[in-house]
């Protein structure tokens, strides 16, 4: 269906071509998962197949890429939409409507579908991503996780023969993802489309795959194979197959089941051991600020000053009391009570559109409370202005172009700077430190998701605010760089700042929270240490914790350093 030959992708100002020498055949009626690390290109191979690569993005592309016969290089992108459906990272790029019917129905009208079979198809779309309740929604009320499903169905209410996906689940509740990857199998099993899908979250679709590709690095040729021969040699993989790798299973096992049927002799070598688990913050007293010391010091202080923060120990750093937040006739929030000391690490959980994020921007005073209190340090959100509340907390949105406006790196990290009144240099230190090998002269547009990610907390942490909040910070991540994230987070933990974090990555709250909150229809349901709240829901527990259950084991690193010491 889909056939590969030779291609190479390179553009003007790009220091090496963005793909090399791929040569492969995507069959009919398969799903075939794209992997890889973040910025092997994996965005640019799915253009290829629509023809956005090159018509519409530019560049130079070499060798052919054939889809039911149509060659990309004469059909442009319009000539092959009846045959090739494709959803983007970013859903708002997708949308050309106000409200999610009329967003599903725009590619049928495109098209010239009947109107009687644009009725059923929109009927059958919104009860199979479960957005029936939001059909009248607009789309710019809806939460990212909602916007995704609504781009994924506008897109399957065309009905293409092929179906490119770029990240689908990065952005979903692990429900929704199961429902997303539900639709997909059906699609490849009962109707023969051919699926051919990037993601970063292994750990959710690898198991429904029928072949994968993985692009290793610049330069080196893809490898092309069944999921289980292809994760033995990847560089990224999910934490099955990590575990798998540790204990010294063969064949690896990609799901949780496979991983059970073999885990008796690792849980009787792990029963008399126990995982460690960073220590909670104590309440108390305010403490004296200091300076940051250590490895985030050497990101916050590379230049200029160190970091003062508040220790450990300090009073909180964001106080939510009774907090109820409108948007029109929906109640987003409904009595909200939270409490974040320094030095913790909260993760908030939930389906989409629970409220996390307008938690979040409440936080920074984007919305301004129907009822309850907000203090975030000694400042209430909505009445204080910008600059001076960059000093007490910053976020990192949804989406982190949001927070980028200038033309190069050089020229964001000196904005940033001065919105923080930090020295000169300040943001570019932290650059360096997170996206090492990246240019002043880039523009932030060209950077793949994950990177722009990196430069948005880099500006944030520009303002050494005490208390740090991120809005699903592993979108575009590979295992690698959340794995440098984690890092990076714990050491500005360790070092007193405050952090929330909305997420649906069960593993990313496994590793790094302290506390999960899990939200649901606006009000708090579950709030307490990580390992009894996920464990204690099967939608929020990690796959080791599935695996080696009862055992109270997360994280395959605690796995690691447990056997490590006991060795």
């Amino acid at each position: 269906m889909i056939r590969f030959e030779h291609v190479s992708v390179s553009y003007d100002d790009a220091p090496r071509p963005a793909l090399t020498g791929v040569d492969l055949t995507v069959p009919e009626g398969e799903l075939c998962l794209l992997v890889g690390p973040s910025g092997v290109g994996k965005s640019t191979l799915l253009g290829t197949v629509s023809g956005l690569v090159p018509h519409f993005t530019g560049g130079t592309l070499h060798g052919r890429v054939t889809v039911a016969g149509r060659d990309t290089r004469t059909h442009k992108p319009r000539e092959m939409a009846d045959v090739v459906g494709t959803v983007g990272q970013d859903p708002l790029a997708h949308f050309v409507t106000d409200t999610v019917e009329d967003e599903l129905a725009y590619g049928m009208e495109s098209l010239g579908v009947p109107p009687a079979t644009m009725r059923r198809r929109v009927e059958e779309t919104l009860d199979l991503l479960g957005l029936a309740p939001l059909r009248d929604r607009p789309l710019a009320t809806l939460s990212g996780g909602q916007q995704q499903r609504v781009a994924i169905g506008s897109v399957l209410t065309t009905h293409p023969k092929v179906l490119v996906l770029d990240e689908p689940t990065s952005a979903l509740d692990p429900a929704a993802a199961e429902e997303v990857l539900a639709v997909l199998q059906r699609l490849v099993h009962d109707l023969g489309t051919t699926v051919l899908l990037a993601e970063h979250r292994l750990e959710r679709v690898v198991q429904y795959a029928d072949q994968v590709i993985l692009l290793p690095g610049p330069g080196a040729a893809p490898v092309v194979g069944d999921p289980a021969s292809v994760m033995a040699v990847s560089p990224v993989h999910p934490p099955v197959v990590d575990l798998g790798r540790l204990a010294g299973w063969s064949p690896l096992p990609l799901t949780v089941r496979d991983a059970r049927r073999r885990a008796a002799p690792l849980r009787e070598r792990l029963a008399p051991l126990t995982p460690a688990v960073p220590p909670v913050p104590d309440a108390g007293p305010p403490a004296p600020v200091r300076r940051v010391r250590g490895a985030a010091a050497r990101l916050l202080s590379r230049v200029g000053r160190p970091a003062a923060v508040t220790e450990p120990g300090a009073a909180a750093a964001a106080e939510v009391t009774g907090l109820a937040v409108r948007h029109g006739r929906v109640d987003a929030l409904r009595e909200v009570g939270l409490s974040v000391r320094a030095g913790e690490t909260v993760a908030l959980m939930g389906r989409n559109g629970a409220g996390k994020s307008t938690l979040l921007r409440t936080l920074v005073g984007m919305h301004e409370p129907s009822r309850g209190t907000v203090r975030v340090g000694g400042a209430v959100p909505h009445r204080t202005g910008p600059r001076e509340l960059l000093r007490h907390v910053g976020l990192v949105p949804q989406e982190p172009r949001d927070l980028l406006c200038a033309d190069t790196v050089a020229a964001e990290c000196a904005a940033a700077d001065d919105d923080a009144d930090a020295e000169p240099g300040t943001c570019r230190a932290l650059v360096a430190g997170l996206l090492p090998g990246v240019g002043d002269a880039t523009h932030p547009r060209d950077l793949s998701e994950g990177q722009r990610l990196a430069l948005a907390l880099a500006v944030v942490l520009a303002a050494r605010p005490p208390l740090i909040l991120l809005d699903e910070p592993t979108r575009g991540l590979d295992y690698a760089a959340k794995a440098r994230l984690v890092q990076i987070l714990r050491g500005l933990a360790d070092e007193g700042h405050a952090i929330v974090l909305a997420t649906h990555d069960v593993e990313l709250a496994a590793e790094l929270a302290h506390r999960v909150v899990i939200l649901a229809e606006g009000e708090v349901v579950a709030d307490g240490p990580t390992a009894e709240v996920v464990v204690s829901s099967p939608a929020f527990s990690p796959q080791v914790a599935k695996v080696l259950a009862p055992l109270p084991w997360l994280t395959v690193p605690q796995i690691r350093t447990a056997l490590g010491e006991a060795s």
